[in-house]
């Protein structure tokens, strides 16, 4: 039992502290982290439904977004969580894709 509650414990401080190393990030780069999770969040689920990568990334190819860059991302994103062995839920997947994003982007400074 107090093993579960220092987890517990643990896992509040973990988000707390990525909650503020992600306001260090300016809006363009957290709204990147977002929506990439979002994506990688996608993929999983679809995944994880039995949508080959094929009809995935069909999808995507249809889909409309804003920037010229977020298409091949988007497919980039898509097959790295296809190629993953991991059977995580989706949101499991996307807190992951975004935590380690704006770590990523907090190296990059």
């Amino acid at each position: 039992m107090r093993v579960s509650i220092w987890i517990a414990a643990a896992m509040v401080l973990a988000a707390v502290s990525l909650e503020a190393q992600a306001k260090a990030l300016t809006a363009n780069q957290q709204s990147v982290c977002h929506w990439g999770s979002d994506i990688a969040a996608g993929a999983q689920a679809s995944k994880l439904s039995g949508v080959s990568l094929y009809g995935a990334r069909k999808k995507l190819q249809v889909r409309k977004f804003p920037r010229p860059w977020m298409r091949m991302t988007a497919l980039g994103i898509t097959e790295q969580t296809y190629n993953s062995a991991s059977r995580l839920k989706p949101a499991a997947v996307k807190q992951t894709y975004y935590e380690q994003c704006v770590r990523h982007e907090l190296a990059r400074r």
